[in-house]
């Protein structure tokens, strides 16, 4: 199987990696820059790569668009016509609902676009920050169109266990960004909110202990990528923020009105709810 990659970033990276490992080798790569190129063929995870894919699009049976979202629509519209016959495509974007429809619409019949998410990455971008260690023991989410074959399906999905994803589900768009809202998006926006609130000039590094550090790691944050994912998912975002803001003003309330018992039912509640996960 030839596999193409296109955005050898710091998922996409991370994909050519971990397909290495997996014993796949004929994996190619297209980047616009010329020297992410160059790592990405020292560190032998790709036969070669490409500034612009036309040749190598033809080839490829599986391809992997790593793109930021608005450019995977932009690489399908420009690329429509070059792919093979009965390829395979998948891509790595953290939201779906806004384009899908959008990539079905110019997509080739003969083309099977199974649109993918792994529920992994790293707060820095590039290759150099790459890792096949991101993926083991993460989940996976497709989200399956009609125009799904099942046996192209159950093909990706080998192909990312074999990385060393260890959960796959299967959803609609929809669905897709209200969870990624919630699980995702909200956990980013807390991050950030929390290290925006220290106030300016304190010594805060020298008190962080374990909670606080494990809480702010993803508030190291690409703002390119973050913001179109916040903005092409706001409705969901917005109603995630809404009702954290509930749960934050009960713990908050529970101080101003000196009702420890609230407080701990609502630790209860936590612990156990944390638990089930």
């Amino acid at each position: 199987m030839k596999i193409l990659i296109v955005g050898l970033g710091v998922i996409g990276g991370s994909y050519a990696m971990a397909l290495k490992e997996a014993g796949y080798e004929d994996v190619y790569g297209i980047d616009s820059n010329l020297e992410t190129l160059k790592k990405a063929e020292n560190l032998g995870i790709i036969k070669k790569g490409y500034l612009c894919g036309n040749e190598i699009i033809k080839e490829a049976d599986l391809v992997i668009i790593s793109l930021y979202p608005r450019l995977v629509k932009d690489f399908m519209q420009d690329n429509r016509f070059y792919f093979k016959p009965g390829a395979i495509v998948t891509d790595a974007t953290g939201i779906k609902g806004h384009f899908i429809d959008d990539i079905l619409n110019i997509l080739p019949n003969e083309i099977d676009f199974i649109f993918g998410h792994p529920m992994a990455g790293r707060e820095k971008k590039g290759i150099d920050y790459a890792s096949k260690e991101v993926f083991k023991g993460a989940n996976y989410l497709i989200t399956v169109t009609d125009r799904n074959k099942e046996e192209n399906i159950k093909l990706l999905e080998k192909i990312i266990y074999e990385m060393g994803f260890k959960n796959i589900k299967r959803i609609n768009p929809y669905y897709h960004d209200k969870m990624i809202g919630f699980t995702s998006q909200l956990p980013h926006a807390i991050a950030v909110a929390l290290i925006n609130s220290d106030e300016e000039g304190r010594d805060t590094g020298s008190f962080i202990g374990d909670s606080y550090r494990d809480l702010t790691r993803i508030a190291n944050i690409n703002e390119d990528l973050w913001s179109e994912l916040f903005f092409g998912n706001k409705e969901n975002l917005i109603e995630a923020i809404d009702n954290f803001l509930v749960e934050i003003n009960n713990i908050k309330n529970s101080l101003i009105e000196d009702d420890e018992e609230y407080l701990k039912r609502l630790f209860i509640k936590s612990s156990k709810r944390r638990e089930r996960l």
